[in-house]
């Protein structure tokens, strides 16, 4: 097991690990740390805890320290002139007629790297446009295409079940998600209904998915033998959600009844 933190670089992105350091970091406390791009400002979104080796990318970095006013006020300039850079972009995105939408820009905490996130239908040829820039802003520049799941994130919405997105609300990252998980959950396989926003697989399928699986475990399979109140027949379909199963006896037909579960399950 290793101690580490939480750290988050805008509010809503992907929670990446690092090691306090032997040090107690509290909650909303703003640190400095390195990433591949280079030093980032970011904040302590989870406090000290410990968590299995096997669930973190080796080597795992210390933060390089807590971060200080002047830090602040370093990353608040970088904030402004990253968004003075995201309305040059897009203008010269105009320019050059280019088929894309940029969405945000951000420079490191140390100005090595310029990044900017785009939408666009189709694979875009940016390298005059990240040469201009780089002309500009005399820094490395990435420009980065994100795709669909990424857009619903960014537009936001309410999805089928009448609540906003969770991609909006509290989903970090995008897991991947498999149409047995909606077989699992004995949910109809009708694009209209597994599918999100976005147009692929609803991310509830997966966070739901271990739910189910344990749920399952209470109850008998289909094609299992099962005695009901009226004979003992074999299981056509089973109801995760509400302990009920139907199943076909001989001479009577199709018995749907409620499984105990043995106070397993509330």
């Amino acid at each position: 097991m290793k101690e580490v933190i939480g750290v988050t670089f805008d509010g809503k992105s992907k929670i990446y690990y690092f090691s306090p350091n032997q040090r107690k970091i509290k909650k909303n406390i703003n640190v400095i740390v390195e990433m591949e791009r280079g030093l980032q400002f970011g904040q302590v979104v989870l406090e000290n805890f410990e968590v299995s080796e096997d669930k973190l990318i080796s080597p795992l970095k210390n933060i390089v320290r807590i971060a200080s006013r002047d830090d602040y006020r370093k990353h608040r300039r970088n904030m402004k002139d990253a968004n003075y850079a995201l309305k040059k972009c897009r203008y010269l995105v105009d320019e050059l007629e280019m088929k894309m939408k940029v969405l945000d820009a951000s420079f490191t905490f140390d100005r090595s790297q310029l990044a900017f996130r785009f939408l666009a239908d189709t694979r875009i040829d940016f390298r005059e446009l990240a040469k201009r820039l780089a002309s500009i802003y005399h820094t490395r520049i990435e420009l980065r295409q994100v795709g669909v799941r990424d857009k619903a994130k960014e537009i936001g919405g309410i999805g089928s079940c009448g609540h906003e997105l969770c991609c909006t609300r509290f989903l970090k990252e995008f897991d991947s998600v498999t149409i047995n998980m909606a077989k699992d959950q004995g949910i109809a396989l009708n694009p209209t209904k597994i599918n999100g926003l976005c147009g692929r697989l609803l991310c509830c399928l997966k966070y739901e998915d271990e739910c189910y699986k344990e749920c399952k475990k209470l109850l008998p399979t289909i094609g299992s033998t099962y005695k009901t109140s009226q004979g003992e027949g074999k299981v056509v379909s089973v109801d995760v959600l509400t302990n009920m199963v139907t199943v076909d006896v001989p001479e009577v037909g199709w018995i749907k009844e409620k499984v105990e579960t043995h106070g397993s399950r509330s």
